[in-house]
């Protein structure tokens, strides 16, 4: 089967167990923004896209149970700014995940009620706020940014969502067409998940190549940030924020959730 999956480190959970099966998942990885367009084009079989992009697709559908989550601060999703929130009028954003995009524009919306100019800008938090007041910034460039060097202020959004919301925010998960896999497929991927998240320091590891305080980071983000599944509170929170996604026209209609 062909996947297309997220690079990041919050990612390697879902994929750790299938990259050691070879004959069974050939997984090409990108940022998730190739990732949707890979599974648009039927490039994949499946694609860990960013969440917003089931709106994308009449037909599109989640593995149950499978996704990248979080409740609470979660580190690599964020706004960093250099002015006071409710002074922000420029906001540079990293497009590597639509999701954080429309999170962004949800947010100012309805939580920060603001109206900033949203311009697209390559994730250099530097470049990005020497142009604009604030910049979007995600994965593992959001996790590694050193916003004091800068004297900007970080603002978690998984955080402000789940303020906002009481409810988790789902980022990416699984997702694919009517056929895409068996239930059996089903079972791995929810098995592999499982397997992922026994294996957080494992992956922090292979993360931190040797830097002892790299590998302390990612385990300690993977342990307290990233929270892995998709119940009924995840299923709650996404189909909220899909439902804020088309109140905002960022896409044309309503969708139920679906899963296979």
């Amino acid at each position: 089967m062909r996947l297309g999956a997220v690079g990041y480190l919050n990612a390697r959970p879902l994929t750790w167990a299938l990259d050691r099966a070879p004959e069974r998942w050939r997984i090409r990885y990108d940022v998730p923004s190739v990732c949707a367009s890979l599974l648009h084009a039927g490039a994949v079989d499946l694609g860990l896209i960013p969440s917003v992009e089931y709106l994308r697709a009449p037909d599109y559908r989640f593995v149950p149970g499978v996704g990248i989550g979080s409740r609470g601060p979660v580190r690599s999703v964020a706004l960093f700014t250099r002015v006071p929130l409710r002074a922000i009028r420029r906001i540079a954003l990293d497009t590597s995940s639509r999701t954080s995009v429309a999170l962004i524009k949800v947010l100012c919306r309805h939580r920060f009620r603001i109206e900033p100019e949203f311009v697209p800008h390559g994730p250099d938090l530097a470049t990005m706020t020497r142009g604009a007041d604030a910049a979007l910034l995600i994965g593992d460039p959001a996790l590694d940014a050193d916003e004091r060097a800068l004297r900007l202020e970080k603002i978690d959004l998984g955080d402000e969502w789940s303020a906002m919301t009481g409810l988790p925010f789902i980022y990416a998960a699984w997702t694919g067409r009517p056929g895409a896999v068996s239930d059996a497929d089903v079972r791995a991927l929810q098995d592999a998940q499982d397997e992922g998240a026994r294996a957080t320091a494992a992956i922090a590891a292979e993360y931190g190549r040797g830097d002892a305080d790299a590998t302390a980071r990612a385990a300690a983000y993977l342990r307290d940030n990233v929270k892995y599944g998709l119940g009924p509170e995840e299923a709650a929170g996404l189909q909220m924020f899909l439902d804020y996604a088309v109140e905002l026209g960022l896409a044309p209609e309503r969708r139920t959730l679906e899963f296979f």
